[in-house]
């Protein structure tokens, strides 16, 4: 009996246990389930690809429809609601690296390119004083050195037989009325005579029917501007000669290296084909006026040339250490600025107990120092700045809905997307001129390129199409990997520029040829309109035959339309400048045009 008992007793407890516990547990989660239904009201949901939505509900995305996803809260978000928190491990994975800000003197190699030219003031043009028919050139080709002194042609001049006719005549009076002997004798004289010559005429007694020319300075022979048998003018030019004693080596600057450049700075330079010697020079003369097509300004230096190792249109290469006035200036490396075209921006660093967050700043650009920048506002020394990963933490940015770059450029765009593709360049050059042709298209809200991995990222509206990015930046000279920049176009770039030409694969398999004409109205002036718009023209593929009429301004347009488009090539006049029917040349190309190409009234 106290077995059966005990038996009873231990099964009730075990049954309250199980039974009991197992309803004490469902009204725990009955419990916990009400507070995460109490917490949800209070979630705010977001979209994934618009982070910009905010509800207080789940639902659809207002714009693409996808799903609303809870927005994630940011640890830091009692510290600062724009930072953007980065765990240890997201750090690694983004391959994002800091540096603190330092103050430096500024430096800069830049990197010049130029030609040998012939000092302009050792050039002269040896002209016939005597006029008449050339009987003989001693000096009969281009290049071929005079000594001054030398006889290099001979003239038959019938002036000249009767000014010594006259001076016979003027002999036989020379007691009785000397000063028509001596007029007769000067007017010999101009036509550049010696009195060895006029005293040789005398001594003969007969008129000599030629006469020699002699050179009247040493050099070489640049220019043969007449042939045998050529009836010349008094003082006209027969050759002109250069003395290359001493040569000039004229380099290229650009706009954006004109801070840098000064009179007096030290060149050293090098020559491609005199490998392993290198001269040096200081600069003379700065042009004051920038070439309005070639953006640039002559820097000029003055070099001694014995031997003649240097020849005229020898492709040089230099570099000037330039040093600006500041001493401390603030430095950071070009890959920690993100620059948006108008404003440009960094992420600084900061720590707290609860973590790493980072701080979109804007900066304000000083000149650029090769890789880096000079920050002339927005941070302070000391301060610790991301200068690797940037893209990875604005990307971090855009997705939580905090200012990014995308943002800074345009606030109130909804249909921001983000792109990346290879373009082919070298050098800080080529980034500058890639990223302005990106900028140039409207609707790229941000462009940077990367020298190393040449990929462009690009932020632009949702609606552009990509084809016109592409187009202007292969318009620019550079290859991309859907367009083929102009032949003509690449091999203008600086000798620094010239990459490696991207190979493209033919996808075109038709096999017949679809010839079209077309006529397009085409905007211009003058015959440097018609230049570069038939040039545009051409430079697409496909297109056989371009011919522009200034009256009428109407392009006539044969080509390929198997392999092209009018459209396409109403793109490319249009990136040179010129408005078509369908396309508007943007305002910064229209705006570069010489004076007399502007077609619009201003």
């Amino acid at each position: 009996m106290i077995t059966v008992l005990s038996t009873l007793a231990i099964g009730l407890l075990l049954g309250w246990l199980i039974f009991g516990g197992s309803e004490a547990k469902v009204t725990d989660e009955h419990q916990h389930e009400h507070s995460a239904e109490e917490v949800a009201g209070e979630t705010t949901w977001t979209c994934s690809m618009h982070p910009q939505i905010r509800q207080p509900e789940s639902g659809d995305c207002p714009i693409c429809g996808m799903d609303l996803i809870p927005l994630e809260e940011e640890q830091n978000s009692e510290i600062d609601p724009n930072a953007i928190s980065m765990s240890a491990t997201a750090m690694q994975l983004a391959n994002i690296q800091t540096a603190v800000v330092g103050a430096a003197e500024p430096l800069k190699v830049v990197r010049l390119n130029g030609k040998v030219q012939e000092d302009e003031r050792l050039i002269f043009s040896q002209s016939s004083h005597i006029p008449g028919r050339i009987e003989d050139l001693l000096v009969n080709f281009t290049g071929d050195y005079v000594k001054k002194g030398q006889v290099i042609a001979s003239v038959y001049s019938p002036d000249l037989v009767t000014a010594q006719e006259e001076l016979f005549e003027a002999q036989k009076i020379k007691g009785t009325q000397p000063q028509l002997f001596e007029a007769s004798k000067e007017k010999l004289k101009n036509w550049k005579l010696t009195d060895e010559q006029i005293n040789q005429v005398l001594a003969s007694g007969t008129a000599q029917q030629t006469f020699d020319v002699m050179a009247e300075v040493s050099g070489y022979v640049t220019q043969k501007k007449v042939n045998t048998g050529d009836y010349v003018r008094r003082g006209q030019a027969i050759y002109e000669i250069a003395d290359l004693s001493r040569v000039w080596v004229l380099f290229d600057v650009y706009e954006s290296d004109l801070t840098w450049i000064n009179k007096g700075d030290k060149v050293s330079y090098s020559i491609e084909s005199l490998p392993g010697e290198t001269f040096e020079g200081t600069i003379d003369y700065l042009d004051p006026v920038i070439n309005p097509k070639t953006r640039v300004a002559k820097a000029r230096v003055v070099q001694s040339n014995k031997g003649l190792k240097l020849k005229p249109e020898m492709f040089v290469s230099g570099k000037v250490e330039a040093k600006l006035p500041q001493t401390d200036a603030l430095i950071v490396p070009k890959t920690a600025v993100m620059w948006t075209g108008e404003r440009s921006v960094v992420y600084v660093k900061s720590e707290s107990e609860q973590g790493v967050y980072f701080n979109m700043r804007e900066v304000d650009l000083g000149p650029a120092l090769g890789e880096s920048y000079i920050v002339q506002g927005g941070i302070q020394q000391g301060e610790e700045i991301a200068v690797n990963g940037t893209f990875s933490i604005d990307a971090a940015a855009q997705l939580a809905g905090k200012p990014s770059m995308m943002s800074l450029k345009n606030a109130a765009s909804e249909h921001a997307v983000h792109a990346m593709f290879k373009v082919g360049g070298n050098c800080e050059m080529c980034k500058d001129r890639i990223e302005e042709a990106a900028l140039s298209v409207a609707g790229v809200i941000s462009a940077q390129w990367d020298a190393e991995t040449n990929d462009l990222h690009l932020n632009y509206n949702d609606g552009l199409s990509l084809d016109k990015v592409h187009h202007a930046i292969a318009q620019a000279g550079h290859d991309t990997e859907q367009e083929k920049a102009p032949d003509a176009v690449y091999e203008e770039l600086p000798e620094c520029c010239l990459y490696d030409r991207f190979e493209y694969r033919n996808t075109n398999k038709e096999t017949q040829t679809s010839a079209e004409h077309v006529m397009i109205k085409v905007r211009g002036n003058c015959g440097m309109c018609k230049d570069r718009i038939e040039e545009a023209s051409l430079s697409v593929e496909g297109v056989e035959s371009a011919n522009w009429d200034d009256e009428t301004e109407m392009l006539h347009l044969n080509f390929n339309a198997s392999k092209t488009s009018s459209e396409e090539v109403q793109k490319a006049i249009a990136a040179v400048g010129h408005d078509t029917e369908k396309y508007k040349a943007p305002d910064t190309v229209y705006e570069a045009l010489p004076e007399c190409c502007l077609y619009r009234e201003n």
